[in-house]
């Protein structure tokens, strides 16, 4: 089973000067936890709801300063400050298996798609969950034909 199969083609991005705010919107109305960053159509960077939950500024560090300023506020601080730039990906015909390797490996909850330099998609954790439900499926279905 290759990547393409198990993909979502209809990804969720934002560009680089998008606030936080707006990516933790995105993320929020979308229900996902990575966003890929993009400039014209090509990958710089990927932003995931750990990023955000890093960069907001805390309730209790408010309280501490007693107010808080215009320098943490949601609003006014951009993905690209917050955002990782080396973008660990695959392409649409590696294999399912070597997706969920490089996500252990790595330990990140997605991997965007890419052929060549063009975003087609992304898969998650819970695509390569989905696939290998799929694959234990076919195979126990192959079993009880074989009795």
């Amino acid at each position: 089973m290759v990547v393409e199969q198990c993909m979502s083609r209809r990804v969720h991005c934002v560009r680089p000067l998008d606030s936080i705010q707006h990516a933790r919107e995105l993320m929020e109305s979308a229900r996902v936890n990575q966003l890929p960053v993009v400039i014209g159509g090509h990958l710089v960077g990927i932003v995931t709801d750990r990023d955000l939950r890093d960069a907001y500024p805390s309730v209790f560090a408010a309280a501490r300063n007693g107010h808080r300023g215009a320098d943490d506020d949601p609003k006014r601080i951009t993905v690209e400050t917050i955002m990782t730039p080396h973008i660990i990906s695959v392409g649409p015909k590696d294999t399912m298996i070597e997706a969920a390797r490089r996500m252990r490996k790595e330990r990140i909850g997605a991997l965007p798609v890419l052929d060549g330099q063009k975003l087609v998609g992304i898969v998650a954790r819970s695509d390569i969950l989905d696939a290998f439900v799929t694959m234990l499926a076919n195979e126990a279905s192959l079993e009880e034909h074989r009795l």
